[in-house]
């Protein structure tokens, strides 16, 4: 796949945003079985001070406010709160890992499974957008840390087993994540995201035949699953089934009246 394709489909798609950076390793081969810490913030004010010049000037003062409650409150109820509206003045404005910090700043202080998995997911979500080796690393580390918690208390949390693999996917240490995401399939082999990430780990490998079989599989029982009939339609493309590609994205075309979603199959569809 090409670099300016790789990136339309990334507009399109931002959730499959970092997969495309994820190291290349053999995902479906029976026989292949087998940094920068962000810096501590001194105090809550800091992250606000680094973000400032992105959050409009109307809602500084609030955001101000709310951080200087955040540090001073001491029951639950009101840390939780105060971390919840910051966050979302945060995620508002794309900093999704400030939103993620807040969070866990308020998980640590009372390490409930909720306040774990919403922190968890916060920096999850980070991660996704996250496109520095350095930055993906760290926050990667943080959404296992927090995720991990409630999986030693969940282990039946399919989703969220299936969030820590691909954080390990973009470790030192790929193939663990991978065989994460088998064990998941082996559990439920309907596992709706664990289906798709199979099949973006395929193509980013370059296993265009491979990745064909994991869409065709995830679009046979999540039919309603729209990356997953682009993201067939773009390994039909990729495997060279110039029919099957041009059916299967014509059919995206008609699922969506998405205008991005329309420009990039159109993209395909005229290279075919």
């Amino acid at each position: 796949m090409k670099k300016s394709q790789i990136i339309l489909v990334v507009v399109v798609f931002v959730a499959a945003a970092a997969l495309y950076s994820l190291p290349r390793v053999v995902v479906d081969n029976a026989d292949d079985g087998e940094a920068l810490e962000q810096e501590d913030m001194a105090s809550a004010d800091s992250v606000a001070q680094a973000h400032s010049t992105s959050i409009p000037d109307s809602e500084r003062g609030t955001v101000s406010t709310l951080i200087t409650n955040l540090e001073k409150a001491e029951s639950k109820e009101k840390i939780t709160i105060f971390a919840d509206s910051i966050a979302s003045f945060y995620v508002s404005s794309g900093m999704y890992d400030s939103a993620a910090y807040y969070l866990g700043q308020s998980a640590d202080r009372y390490p409930d499974m909720e306040s774990l998995e919403k922190a968890g997911n916060a920096f999850y979500e980070a991660f996704g957008f996250a496109m520095d080796e350095d930055k993906v690393a760290h926050l990667a580390g943080q959404t296992r840390d927090y995720l991990n918690r409630v999986l030693e208390k969940q282990p039946d949390r399919l989703d969220l087993k299936t969030k820590v693999a691909m954080t390990h996917v973009s470790s030192t240490n790929p193939m663990q994540g991978i065989m994460m995401l088998r064990e998941v399939l082996e559990e439920d082999p309907q596992n709706e995201q664990a289906l798709f990430n199979m099949g973006i780990l395929s193509m980013q490998s370059g296993q265009y035949k491979r990745a064909v079989e994991r869409f065709e599989e995830l679009i046979g029982y999540h039919p309603e699953n729209i990356q997953g009939q682009f993201y067939l339609g773009v390994s039909y493309f990729e495997a060279k089934q110039k029919n099957k590609a041009k059916k299967q994205l014509q059919l995206v075309k008609d699922m969506t009246d998405d205008p991005m979603i329309i420009s990039s199959v159109d993209n395909y569809l005229g290279q075919l």
